[in-house]
């Protein structure tokens, strides 16, 4: 044995290569994954000292033990690094360079064996060596701008000089996982072979890199040597791909741009010059705020996969499904479960119906096909998972229902108590409700334990959260079972606590409040949307409701103003009427009849396209009983207060159980920034006291909506977080 650790172990002699290669192999004790943790790295350049002190070596392979080869850095660690400032980042990343410098420059040959994902860290690893091979169902990519920072362990230099600028920054800005066909193709790796013809493949490579049938020593200068490009070459490649980048990220993302900046200076340097200039710009972006938000929103993702996973493995699989109510809310719900292997029914009471959830099916089958995402066999083959019928014939087989008819309580429980009677003693009942009340319609539920709210978003196909309520009588085995059922469906479920508007409208109605009280200030619906744009919300309030739909959103205030009468019921406005429920009035319903504050065209794409209307701008006009300028920071506050105080209300009040899954739920549910972090975040980083201050000033004006709670002013007085603020350590 060369070498033994927690992670590494170096072995002379491998089985088909002979005593003279060394096998560097990564099995992270007590993991279900390999991570290059600090504790990793050191071990890692331990490692590498005693491979180049160990005599009469002729070729290295480095492998994984696990399922996965390097998932990347132990993301856990970089609230606590990026804390440490500039001068900490610094060393660790030279340290790091000197590693992975020291792998590539062994005196003979080098290879990789890919048998998962090899992403981030991993990635550059795995670039060091002269040769990778890749198993065909493993992934290989850079994901770190996803993470608001860019490749700092040698990606942005390496990664061009063997695939070139155009396909690095592709993979880089773009942060995706790449097939082992595409990296090939690419030139990434050498070889894709079979997973069990993998470890030979590799050191077939190191052999006729032994017998000079393969220079490896030239793979070296081309990896080290500056970008074999042009002046002009590389402003073509690198001006265009800014712009384009800079215009798909966005604002608020600057990792991307970034990244390609960092391999355009480095592109004429050699490897140790380039290295510096990208150590600089990592340093640089981890100490931002977004790089710091997007890390604590991965963590918080995968918080919020783990009791998933927990759920899952207590629940009995669903292997039959149901959907009561068709059109396109059914349509989506059946499109979904059929297209990720869960057979569905989908039942009406009119044939009609059964003919719009069909076709919401096969559009959204067709829009997978024409992307290249399905093949038309394919295609075929996941509409048969969807059966319409008229009738409850085979609802004794069913595992799970989702009733999605319409938004009623006396509807809805006529239909639940009705299905009831015609499925089997264990089948969980769900409904797709996004106002009434779990507890209200079990009452008269004969297995009312059976029993819980599946709330989707609209559209199902493009929303990734699910929340699952619980009633006061449902059981964890309902939820566990519906959890599961999410997540075959590739949704994000988040288990919440039955109140009025769940966790998501709950907080969002408070935000629309907001919005309508500035409104009947004399605010323009115009530039508060504009301003809220530019805060980072995908589309602007008013906007919002016009994709929601303004009865949509009156019928939903008034199960707030009911739930929470205190500080929701009049908090539409200073007038009689709010201007969502003027718009109601005037037939103005928002993207469903073309017309709300904006009027709605059909672009190419035959998608709405919003332009402006006089006739909605005067009617906004009318329901102002006040005439105020408002700044863009008055806005964002009076938008941003109600909303995170009613995030907070709902932790306090136990309607979700951590910070991370609210969190989560506004950016899944309701496009909450994800830069921002998510509401409770966004107050840790204002500083509570400086938002109980900010909200106590509008509360004198505006009234309970924007009243801070006790427990609130508590922890701002003992000046605590929602979330534990990052170690040093």
């Amino acid at each position: 044995m060369i070498y033994q650790g927690n992670a590494i172990t170096v072995a002379r002699g491998v089985e088909g290569g002979g005593d003279d290669i060394a096998r560097l192999t990564l099995d992270l004790k007590d993991e279900s994954v390999n991570k290059l943790s600090s504790a990793v790295i050191e071990e890692l350049g331990q490692a590498v000292e005693a491979i180049r002190a160990e005599q009469g070596l002729a070729g290295l392979l480095i492998a994984s033990a696990k399922e996965v080869f390097i998932v990347g850095a132990d993301i856990t660690e970089f609230h606590g690094m990026f804390e440490q400032g500039g001068e900490s980042l610094s060393a660790m990343l030279e340290r790091v360079h000197g590693i992975f410098n020291a792998i590539e420059d062994l005196p003979f040959p080098t290879v990789t064996a890919i048998n998962g994902l090899a992403l981030g860290g991993g990635c550059e690893l795995a670039l060091t060596t002269d040769f990778r091979v890749m198993a065909e169902s493993a992934k290989i990519g850079l994901p770190e701008t996803q993470l608001g920072i860019l490749p700092g362990w040698g990606g942005c230099v390496r990664l061009p000089r063997l695939i070139g600028a155009d396909n690095a920054v592709e993979w880089i800005a773009g942060g995706k996982d790449n097939r082992a066909a595409a990296a090939l193709e690419m030139g990434a790796v050498d070889a894709v072979v079979p997973q069990a013809e993998l470890e030979a493949a590799a050191l077939d490579l190191l052999a006729r890199a032994h017998d000079g049938e393969l220079d490896y020593r030239e793979r070296r200068a081309q990896k080290q040597a500056p970008l074999a490009l042009g002046p002009i070459e590389q402003m073509m490649a690198f001006e265009t791909a800014k712009g384009y980048v800079a215009g798909k990220a966005g604002p608020h993302y600057p990792a991307p741009v970034e990244a390609i900046k960092v391999i355009q200076k480095g592109a004429g340097e050699s490897r140790e010059r380039a290295q510096a200039i990208e150590s600089q710009a990592f340093a640089k972006l981890a100490m931002s705020e977004v790089a710091f938000n997007l890390v604590g929103l991965f963590l918080n993702d995968q918080l919020v996969k783990k009791k998933g996973s927990r759920h899952e493995r207590q629940a009995r699989p669903i292997k039959q499904a149901a959907v009561l109510g068709a059109g396109i809310m059914g349509g989506g719900i059946a499109y979904q479960s059929a297209a990720k292997g869960t057979p569905i029914l989908m039942k009406d009471i009119k044939d009609e119906a059964i003919e719009l959830g069909l076709k919401e099916a096969r559009k959204l089958f067709a829009k997978q096909v024409e992307r290249g995402k399905l093949s038309s066999e394919a295609m075929a083959e996941r509409l048969t998972n969807i059966r319409p019928t008229l009738s409850y014939g085979d609802f004794e087989h069913v595992d799970l229902v989702v009733e999605a008819v319409v938004e009623n309580p006396k509807v809805k429980d006529a239909v639940l108590t009705e299905v009831e009677g015609q499925v089997g003693e264990s089948t969980i009942l769900t409904s797709n409700t996004s106002t009434i009340s779990i507890t209200r319609l079990a009452e008269n539920l004969k297995r009312p334990e059976n029993f819980c709210g599946m709330h989707f978003f609209n559209p199902v196909h493009r929303m990734p959260l699910v929340e699952v309520i619980r009633g006061e009588k449902t059981s964890d085995a309902a939820v566990a079972a519906t959890v599961a059922y999410a997540r075959a469906m590739g949704k994000t479920p988040i288990v919440v606590n039955d109140c009025p508007g769940f966790l998501v409208n709950r907080v969002l109605f408070p935000y629309f409040g907001g919005f309508s009280q500035l409104v009947a200030q004399g605010a323009d619906f115009r530039h508060v949307d504009k301003v809220m744009e530019r805060f980072g919300w995908p589309m602007g309030p008013a906007y919002l409701l016009d994709v929601v739909g303004m009865d949509t959103a009156v019928h939903a205030g008034e199960v707030m103003a009911e739930g929470f009468p205190e500080r929701m019921a009049g908090m539409g406005g200073e007038g009689d009427r709010s201007v969502i429920q003027v718009m109601v009035d005037h037939d103005r319903l928002g993207q469903k009849n073309a017309k709300g504050f904006y009027a709605y065209e059909e672009d190419r794409k035959g998608k709405p396209k919003k332009v402006e209307d006089e006739a909605a701008i005067d009617l906004v006009k009318g329901v102002a009983t006040s005439h105020r300028e408002f700044s863009d920071e008055e806005i964002i506050a009076r938008m941003m207060v109600p909303l995170c105080l009613e995030a907070v209300r709902c932790l306090e009040d136990d309607i979700v159980a951590s910070p991370a899954e609210a969190d989560m739920a506004l950016i899944y549910g309701i496009g909450f920034p994800p830069f921002r972090g998510g509401a409770l975040r966004y107050i840790d980083a204002m500083g509570l006291s400086a938002f109980v201050e900010q909200a106590d000033r509008l509360a004198e004006e505006l009234g309970p909506l924007y009243a801070p709670t006790e427990r609130l002013r508590e922890m701002a007085a003992a000046g605590e977080r929602f979330y534990p603020a990052p170690s040093r350590a």
